[in-house]
């Protein structure tokens, strides 16, 4: 029987228990679109982990943008806890996320927006909370 190391935890980064390949990272290899706002949440948390620049730059709405986008291999991202949603279904044109990722050292707490652009969830922008 082997035994898992405490660092090592089953599942995606995201934090649900499917498989990486079957949860997160079938977004990122751009199978399928995150069909929630919640979800593209966590797969953009989970790019960022997986250092998955070119994901977290078509996901980010045209109007907020960055030019470019720079990872720093040497971030341990350890953890995502998503605190509440509104709105962010199949129904709705805008949503928001509110979570705390935690990496080593620190953590951060957010409240992002969202909208639905040519059908597909992309991230605007985001209120740090404290």
């Amino acid at each position: 029987m082997s035994r898992r190391s405490p660092r090592q935890r089953p599942g995606c980064p995201c934090g649900r228990q499917e498989p990486y390949d079957t949860c997160c990272g079938r977004f990122h290899r751009g199978e399928a679109a995150a069909p929630t706002a919640e979800a593209l949440m966590r797969s953009r948390y989970s790019a960022f982990v997986k250092l998955e620049r070119d994901y977290l730059l078509r996901t980010w709405h045209p109007r907020t943008r960055p030019g470019s986008l720079e990872l720093d291999p040497g971030m341990r991202w350890t953890g995502l806890e998503i605190l509440g949603t509104t709105d962010g279904s199949a129904f709705h044109t805008t949503a928001t996320v509110t979570f705390r990722a935690s990496f080593r050292g620190g953590s951060l707490h957010e409240r992002s927006r969202f909208e639905r652009t040519e059908g597909a969830w992309v991230y605007v922008d985001g209120d740090i909370l404290d």
